[in-house]
């Protein structure tokens, strides 16, 4: 229950930055449940190797490296999508990466905190 929470966050996530940011185009919001969707199944299935694969860098860079795997696994969803789900550059897909990391932490911490 909790993985189809996180994808319905995701999605609304990339709704709302896609009204912030012109350089992000998502079509429908189904299309953004799909997206998340993916991204979360890429999440589980390549950011591991990803992960293992950048160690000494990530090690390096004090785990700031890690924003750059979220980028280059939004970019994957963004390639596996199509048109329906657009990100125009990378530098983009790293701001979108800190703004959904900042987001998952602060709702995570709040709202669906486990008493």
């Amino acid at each position: 229950m909790g993985w189809l929470i996180g994808v319905l966050i995701n999605a609304v996530l990339f709704i709302a930055l896609s009204g912030y940011f012109p350089g992000l185009h998502v079509d429908s919001f189904l299309s953004a449940i799909i997206a998340s969707f993916v991204l979360s199944i890429l999440n589980l299935l390549v950011r591991p190797f990803l992960i293992m694969l950048t160690l000494p860098i990530t090690i390096v860079t004090l785990g700031l490296f890690l924003f750059v795997i979220n980028a280059v696994t939004l970019l994957m969803t963004d390639g596996i999508m199509g048109y329906a789900f657009e990100i125009e550059s990378f530098g983009l897909a790293v701001i979108i990466a800190i703004a959904m990391a900042v987001v998952n932490i602060v709702l995570q911490m709040t709202v669906l905190r486990k008493k």
